[in-house]
């Protein structure tokens, strides 16, 4: 049933259909063909497009609504996006300052430690290589991406952070 509404979508907006594309797409075929009143083919003809295209200028109003509450329903899902992103955040940095605020020195430290870690490994790799020994190039690529997380992580969020307090502070 999908590729068969997916072909319909794009052989709609193919074919300057947009207003009855979206409206499908917020709301399901069978939603649509139920308010309009008109059996809409899965695989439309030069014909059926013809039909659809005055069906749609006479429905124009209603399929707008239709497309306004596909908007609004795309509009909700970024909202808890973002909220999701900023509680992620919000809890990164909470750890992070639960590790600042700890007497233990390694849970200050694990950050940096890591990172040199990681940088320390990839460099040994990388001299390996530069005198011809066979590094695999599997360990290479998971300490590199490690590396990239790791700094992105740190630095990254750090500069957020600076910047939170600095915001904060005014």
């Amino acid at each position: 049933m999908i590729p068969i509404v997916a072909t319909l979508l794009s052989s709609l907006a193919t074919n300057g259909l947009t207003l009855l594309s979206s409206a499908i797409q917020a709301k399901g075929k069978e939603v649509v063909e139920k308010t309009l009143g008109v059996k809409i083919p899965d695989d439309p003809t030069p014909e059926d497009v013809s039909n659809l295209r005055q069906l749609q200028f006479e429905h124009e109003e209603r399929l707008l609504e239709l497309g306004i509450e596909k908007a609004k329903m795309e509009l909700a899902e970024l909202e808890l996006l973002a909220k999701a992103a900023q509680n992620d955040a919000d809890n990164i940095t909470d750890r992070w300052q639960a590790d600042m605020s700890s007497d233990s020195w390694l849970s200050k430290n694990i950050r940096p430690m890591s990172l040199i870690a990681i940088f320390i490994m990839y460099s040994v790799f990388a001299m390996m290589s530069a005198y011809g020994h066979n590094a695999n190039e599997s360990y290479v690529t998971l300490l590199g991406n490690w590396g990239m997380l790791i700094m992105g992580a740190y630095f990254g969020g750090r500069t957020v952070e600076k910047i939170a307090d600095m915001r904060s502070k005014k």
